[in-house]
Order: C-alpha cells, then structure tokens, then sequence
C-alpha cells in the first residue's frame, strides 16, 4: 500500500476531514462543478460528474447545494470559473509531489505554492520532472472484515486490477474510470468503504525511517491540504508502520 494512502486512512479514522468540513464541503463542490463545466451536467452521461457528485453525497453535502454547483458547471447559474492545476515538487528527503488544485487564479495560487514549499524544505519541480514517477488510478479503502477472496470476487467485474493488505486495511485498485465501479461493488458486499478517491501512485517510493523526516515531510503534506486551492496531495513517501504511528 502506498504511503499516501496509509496516512489518508489514518487521517480517516482520526476524524480530521470532519474537523474541516465545511473547508470539504467547498473542496467537492468546487470538484463538481468543474466536472459538469467539462463533461456536462447529465449525470448518466458523465461519469466524472457521477463519482463527484457520489462523493459529495456521500460527505453529506446537501442535494440542494450539489445541485446548484452543477448548474453553475453547465452556465444554467454564474458563478466563479475554476480551472485545474497541477504543480509538481519535492518535500524534504527528495519525495516527490504531485498536488492538484482547482484555482480561480493560477498565478497566485502557483505563487503561494512555491512559497509554502520552500518556505518547509521543498521546492518547486518543472513540469513533467515529477509527473513520470506517478501513475493515476481509482483506490478505494476497505476496512477491517474484509478478506481478499471476499474482495475478489466482489470487485473482479467492476474493474479490479490490484488488492493489497496492510494492518487490516485493503487497497483495492483499478483505473480510473473504474472508481465508482468499484466503491459500488464493496458496498453490495456488505464490506466498509473508508475512502474512495484517484490516487497517484508512485512506481518508486523514499523510504523515511526517522522521526524527524517523517515528521518534516508529514508537515508539509498537511500545510499544502490546507490550502484553500488544494484538493489533493500525492507523494511517494514510505514510512514504517510504527514510525507512522509515532508522528501521527
């Protein structure tokens, strides 16, 4: 399992997200609208709005607001235009970033980025120095009463290319276009869905076994989710379980 998707469970179970829900709320429904800007607004036509808006759903945003953000997607309401961005870097160790963002001004989100980056040890990459070590797929986490003969057959059929164990947490993955697939599968088979989103994952990863660069590099990778712009951050960290615990 990859690093990042360790800590977006341990995240999970923390309950961080619903420290920040209405800076979530905002996050999904800035997501949803661009998807209906993009692909428009019939939900059975495209399947990028379908998953957000799933996703919204989900987080319990209200029918009514989702709504909304997809007419101003499709121009039906006015409303601010956002564009997606990404920026690629390093954190401290050499890990590197890939962080996706929806802004209404690239400049200045690309200008605050930079800053938090070497303001924390990291730094700002070219395009494409980064992009290349990252491969974007639908990951969905299951938890714990899962086994991997159950999730094989339940996820087979929906698009499942890889399952793997760690602690008692499952990673189920598959392409991209497969992400609502798959979360619907797990949940026909009665099994826990803790997160489902697209990840990048990395073909190679920077170990970190001391506390301090765990530490340093988990720090950043929080700041930047902060960001207002930020809607995800991917990095091919690894760290040790128990080092994991230990910083969290």
């Amino acid at each position: 399992m990859s690093g990042h998707s360790k800590w977006a469970t341990i995240k999970h179970r923390k309950g961080a997200a619903d420290q920040k829900r209405a800076k979530s709320f905002a996050r999904l429904l800035r997501q949803v609208e661009v998807a209906a800007r993009e692909g428009g607004g019939d939900l059975t036509a495209n399947a990028t709005l379908r998953t957000m808006y799933e996703k919204a759903r989900d987080a319990s945003v209200p029918k009514d607001t989702i709504d909304r953000a997809v007419k101003r997607g499709t121009g039906e309401l006015e409303g601010v235009r956002y564009e997606p961005i990404t920026y690629e870097g390093y954190a401290p160790c050499g890990v590197a970033l890939m962080i996706e963002c929806l802004s209404d001004n690239r400049n200045r989100t690309g200008a605050e980025i930079r800053a938090m980056l070497s303001k924390n040890g990291g730094s700002m990459a070219e395009p494409g120095a980064v992009a290349w070590q990252f491969d974007r797929r639908a990951v969905v986490i299951v938890g714990d009463g899962a086994d991997e003969e159950t999730l094989m057959a339940a996820t087979l059929d929906a698009g499942a290319e890889d399952i793997n164990e760690d602690g008692g947490v499952w990673e189920v993955s598959g392409p991209p276009a497969a992400l609502s697939d798959l979360k619907t599968a797990v949940e026909s088979a009665g099994l826990p869905v803790e997160s489902a989103e697209w990840a990048m994952i990395p073909s190679t990863t920077v170990p970190l076994s001391a506390e301090g660069d765990a530490r340093q590099v988990l720090r950043l990778i929080e700041l930047l989710e902060d960001h207002d712009d930020v809607q995800a951050v991917h990095a091919n960290f690894d760290i040790p379980d128990e080092v994991l615990e230990a910083v969290g």
